[in-house]
């Protein structure tokens, strides 16, 4: 029976140096093996051309390097990209180049699917199937890298964990992943430029607060009653806003991190100048920030996009108080690719 290779991705540069010098190579090496697989990120190792042709032969008789490939590509009238990627076991997830004025922003995957159900996003229809690897999370990032210097000549300058999927819920693969994309020995990006989405599971939150992030945390809170919030989003049940509470509490008394809470606006049901006095006496913890979004259609009935007027007049609100609020406008939504949308025609094609 032939022996399986293993994930060469999956070893530390010290199991790699170790595995070098134990089959007679020089131990230097290892640094170079580590620099194309996170700096460059390449696939094959006969792309290693500053290895010596019996040092690629050797790696490749005992690992592989498996690689996410684009399963199709849309590109939206306001340029931005959406790209469905197959992964080894020919599942897909997807994937998002958002490419503004001043930044290129990626927004990626972390799980194949999701299981929390929130009634609003599209991926939830999916159901879960399993989690990310953290290199199948960083392969996201170099592809979708590509494309921004392909089609804009410029490089990413921001990652944000909002695709498919729980990030909390798949902790340990996505804080590898994000070593890897802030480490000098992989991307190099600043943290302050990655931002981690959660639905808000307060003892990951808490283990965040004690692992002293450096990147940014962003909730999707989308009202801040616990009925409202109860009926949209089942996690609520499990996790209602007072443990949410205490745990962003305890993440900003470890961190003094500001926290953003993005806020989807349906109309008449989280609209109202109450919802946004709910929402600002919520905002009250600790310092924070807020996205207001344009709901995204995903094809459920139950939600439609809320007025101009109203959306005006609850921005208004919370800047009555002196609160930052950011609008988010809907970008990518003729291909599907906006906030909430991601999935939404996957099984149809």
């Amino acid at each position: 029976m032939k022996e399986e290779k293993t994930n060469i991705r999956g070893l530390s540069f010290n199991d790699i140096k170790e595995f070098l010098v134990e089959k007679g190579e020089k131990p230097f090496l290892a640094k170079q093996v580590y620099e194309w697989l996170w700096k460059k990120n390449v696939h094959q190792f006969s792309e290693m051309t500053n290895l010596s042709k019996t040092a690629r032969t050797l790696l490749g008789k005992f690992f592989i390097i498996p690689a996410i490939k684009i399963h199709s590509l849309q590109i939206s009238k306001d340029e931005t990209i959406k790209t469905s990627f197959k992964l080894i076991d020919n599942n897909i997830v997807e994937g998002v180049l958002i490419p503004s004025k001043n930044r290129m922003t990626a927004c990626i995957s972390s799980q194949v699917g999701c299981l929390l159900g929130c009634q609003f996003c599209a991926t939830a229809k999916l159901g879960y199937k399993r989690n990310l690897k953290f290199d199948e999370i960083l392969d996201q990032v170099s592809i979708i890298n590509k494309q921004s210097l392909e089609h804009h000549k410029l490089p990413l300058s921001h990652i944000v964990y909002m695709g498919m999927g729980e990030p909390l819920l798949n902790y340990l693969d996505v804080m590898k992943s994000i070593e890897k994309i802030t480490s000098e020995d992989g991307l190099g990006m600043s943290p302050r430029r990655v931002t981690l989405s959660t639905v808000g599971i307060p003892d990951k939150i808490k283990k965040l607060g004690d692992d002293k992030i450096k990147f940014n945390l962003a909730i999707s809170l989308h009202t801040a009653n616990d009925l409202k919030r109860t009926s949209i989003m089942p996690v609520n049940k499990k996790y209602p806003l007072l443990q949410l509470v205490e745990a962003i509490k305890y993440f900003y008394k470890k961190t003094e991190g500001r926290i953003t809470y993005e806020y989807i606006l349906f109309k008449d049901f989280n609209d109202s100048l109450n919802d946004a006095k709910e929402l600002a006496e919520f905002c009250k913890i600790s310092p924070c920030k807020i996205n207001l979004i344009e709901y995204n259609s995903t094809g459920h009935s139950k939600f439609l996009q809320t007025s101009k007027l109203k959306f005006k007049a609850f921005a208004d609100f919370l800047e009555s108080k002196n609160m930052i609020v950011n609008i988010r406008k809907s970008r990518g939504f003729d291909i599907n690719a906006a906030c909430g949308q991601l999935a939404n025609k996957l099984n149809k094609k």
